[in-house]
């Protein structure tokens, strides 16, 4: 069993509540650097402990903080990024859910280390729920003088605030994020500048997701070099982890990064294997904007060593054989899984999302969709699959934020890897005609492709 940093207690009766929170030890790390650290030490731990940012770009968390511009007289804010909206993660919703408090905490602890007092959880829309629980623990975290004017004698104040977005996916991008939170259109912003310079109503910010800044809290209580212990190399501490697709055991697993992934997907500590006794076909390790590989290619790196839960080995042979551990997204698919059916349902994610800044993402999303459409309704070509290929070389790395390229490289591995499947699906295609005729003709159903 490994260790568990974040949800240790996470199935403790009552430990959404201050009460309990504290009985299990909580708060301990806010009394401690308010007391006996000055925010300048709270940082160097951070830098010590290696922690990266775990929403999926895997930037380390204390560089990004020391990046912070601190110019007299000018307010700084620390934004909490649980715009949560990578199909396939669910994680930072499960850690709010059943701790909140621990979000709460690293939050004061973040804001204390970055001079910042007032800061915000920018929170996606469809989590309405999950932001009741956090306006009913910060609410108690006010009453035990935790959270606003002058936190345990110290002479830091705090206000935290949740502020609920409207359930767009570009808003997870953190210069969309601040957009939105000034009460703009959700659009990136070019940078530089960076949000570290000139981010919320222009001032000094630092933004980090859920589990990022969760992440703080232990590594206070415990020291920076304690974490750095947990893990492989510069993939340190622990991770969470969104397991769902063709599993026996989906949920969220508290992984120490370093786990090989057979045994992530196959041990009863985790996944507990392929459901119905099925092979595996492919797997998408980091929610659906990272490249998808087939069983063999996540099982084994470039060179045939086992392949790891780890930033680095999943990224072993860039995008021809590697993927991205992003931001946790664990999608397992068995052998009947149709990879173009598959893909189509992600383009069209990408689609609707593009918030249409750049002629690249607002018109290629489309035009993929459209494409792997026709093929899946008998109309193919095989040059609709060099098409597609095309098109997505020219979104990656051609729009302001990562959308492009989180719309494009699905479509490059998918095509990269499982190209015979398109070609079948062009091959087979007046038998698909024929039969979804039959089936509009008779309103009945279409049968899945």
């Amino acid at each position: 069993m490994g260790k568990k940093l974040l949800l240790q207690h996470d199935h403790v009766p009552g430990i959404h509540t201050l009460q309990v929170y504290r009985d299990h030890g909580g708060y301990s790390a806010l009394r401690k650097a308010l007391s006996s650290m000055t925010p300048e030490q709270i940082v160097e731990e951070v830098k010590t402990s290696g922690l990266r940012g775990r929403g999926g770009a895997g930037f380390p968390t204390g560089m990004k903080w020391s990046f912070l511009a601190k110019p007299p007289g000018v307010p700084r804010y620390v934004v909490c990024n649980a715009d949560e909206s990578e199909p396939g993660t669910f994680k930072d919703r499960y850690l709010m859910e059943r701790i909140p408090h621990l979000l709460i905490e690293g939050m004061i602890l973040s804001s204390y280390a970055l001079g910042a007092n007032t800061s915000y959880i920018y929170i996606r829309g469809e989590y309405y729920y999950v932001a009741n629980i956090l306006e009913m623990a910060i609410a108690e975290a006010y009453a035990a003088g935790l959270l606003g004017k002058n936190i345990l004698g110290s002479g830091f104040d705090c206000d935290l605030y949740v502020q609920i977005g409207a359930g767009a996916y570009i808003c997870g991008e953190e210069t969309a994020l601040l957009e939105s939170l000034e009460g703009k259109r959700g659009n990136p912003r070019i940078k530089p500048p960076f949000p570290a310079v000139a981010g919320l109503y222009g001032c000094p910010t630092v933004v980090n997701n859920v589990e990022t800044i969760a992440a703080v809290v232990p590594i206070v209580n415990d020291g920076g070099a304690a974490y750095a212990a947990i893990g492989v190399g510069r993939s340190t501490g622990t991770k969470l982890i969104s397991a769902s697709g063709h599993i026996n055991r989906p949920g969220v697993y508290e992984i120490e990064l370093g786990v090989p992934v057979e045994e992530f997907i196959y041990s009863d500590e985790y996944c507990g294997g392929i459901r119905n006794g099925r092979r595996m076909k492919a797997v998408v390790a980091g929610g659906s904007s990272v490249p998808i590989l087939p069983a063999d290619l996540i099982l084994k790196t470039s060179n045939g060593e086992p392949r790891l839960m780890t930033y680095e080995s999943l990224a072993d042979g860039g995008f021809a054989s590697g993927t991205m551990l992003g931001s946790g997204g664990f999608i397992v698919m068995d052998e009947d899984t149709s990879i173009v059916k598959n893909l189509w349902n992600f383009t069209r994610f990408y689609h609707h999302e593009s918030c249409g800044q750049c002629s690249p993402c607002r018109e290629g999303t489309g035009w993929m969709e459209k494409i792997l459409h026709k093929i899946l309704d008998g109309h193919g070509t095989l040059s609709d699959v060099d098409l597609l290929w095309d098109i997505q070389a020219k979104i990656e790395g051609k729009t302001i934020c990562p959308l492009g390229d989180a719309a494009a490289w699905p479509v490059a591995s998918a095509i990269r890897h499982f190209r015979s499947e398109f070609e079948e699906y062009v091959k087979r295609g007046s038998s698909i005609r024929d039969v979804k005729h039959y089936f509009r003709l008779n309103n009945l159903p279409e049968p899945v492709a």
